[in-house]
């Protein structure tokens, strides 16, 4: 994986002044344009569209400095005015062209990117690969912000505007795994990007053929492969922290790739105050 994401920075430094197509660039380089960019973004910390903005704007600046005529390198760019080109020259570099024009900077420049593995062989992940048929989450959803460190307000928020009774019998409708209340992401945002949307769905997992009650919200998940890591420790840090590794150590040492559909998070045991959990992320994979 780490070798497909550095061939894709070549072809987009190639290609900065033109549309780039992620989809026929995934497709070339023997993967999907969702895992491509879900580990891009996990990886680099940034989503892969923000990265071209950033890598666009750092060349066009040097486009501007040496004096290039302003609607000239706006449409190079792919920006049809020099207003469209201003605001996104701003958005990047915190000042205008012509200030840069003016007075030289100052300029945020986003170096080209370069992804490399280092294997430590330290820490070990508790993995499984699961075959699951097809099934359903049924529960409670709601849609929140993307949230990468710390509790997510949203979810909590969420959760707790439900009585004991209620988290009570959604634990007994569930009929198969993953087992237990179960935190769901669905319609994640490929980019993963900080703030965007996602389904969040705090429910069980039920047999394909088993009816959902009417008053609950149902995702319906197609059979398929499933990894599974198990984590202890501090909540819900060790859990992304897990998530993390998914990215930086076990996707490029496996010869699996994330497909679309929902992550699941089953909590097996917990404190009384959540301050420690052990739990299991289930991700949807396929055979790269």
């Amino acid at each position: 994986m780490i070798a497909e994401l550095n061939r894709m920075v070549d072809v987009i430094e190639e290609r900065l002044e033109e549309e780039i197509d992620v989809p026929s660039i995934a497709t070339s380089l023997g993967t999907t344009e969702y895992h491509l960019r879900r580990m891009f973004s996990s990886l680099a910390g940034m989503p892969l569209s923000e990265y071209v903005r950033r890598r666009r704007m750092t060349v066009a600046a040097a486009g501007i400095t040496a004096g290039d005529h302003m609607l000239g390198v706006a449409v190079r760019f792919g920006y049809g005015s020099e207003e469209a080109f201003g605001r996104a020259f701003r958005a990047v570099h915190g000042v205008s062209p012509a200030d840069v024009r003016r007075n030289g900077g100052p300029l945020l420049s986003q170096p080209k990117i370069r992804f490399r593995l280092t294997v430590e062989g330290s820490n070990t992940m508790k993995t499984r690969i699961v075959e699951r048929p097809a099934f359903r989450l049924v529960g409670h959803a709601a849609r929140v912000p993307l949230v990468h460190r710390g509790v997510n307000p949203h979810i909590q928020a969420h959760i707790a505007a439900f009585p004991a009774a209620e988290h009570q019998r959604l634990k007994g409708l569930g009929d198969t795994e993953p087992t237990g209340l179960l935190q769901v992401s669905d319609d994640v945002d490929p980019d993963y990007a900080e703030g965007s949307e996602l389904t969040y769905l705090h429910g069980v997992a039920l047999d394909a053929a088993t009816a959902a009650p009417e008053d609950l919200d149902v995702i319906e998940v197609p059979e398929g492969s499933w990894a599974v890591f198990r984590t202890s420790g501090p909540y819900p840090e060790a859990l992304q922290e897990t998530w993390a590794a998914t990215a930086s150590d076990w996707f490029p040492s496996n010869p699996w790739r994330l497909r679309p559909g929902p992550s699941i998070v089953a909590v097996l045991e917990r404190a009384d105050d959540f301050s420690t959990a052990t739990t299991e992320l289930w991700m949807p994979v396929e055979r790269q």
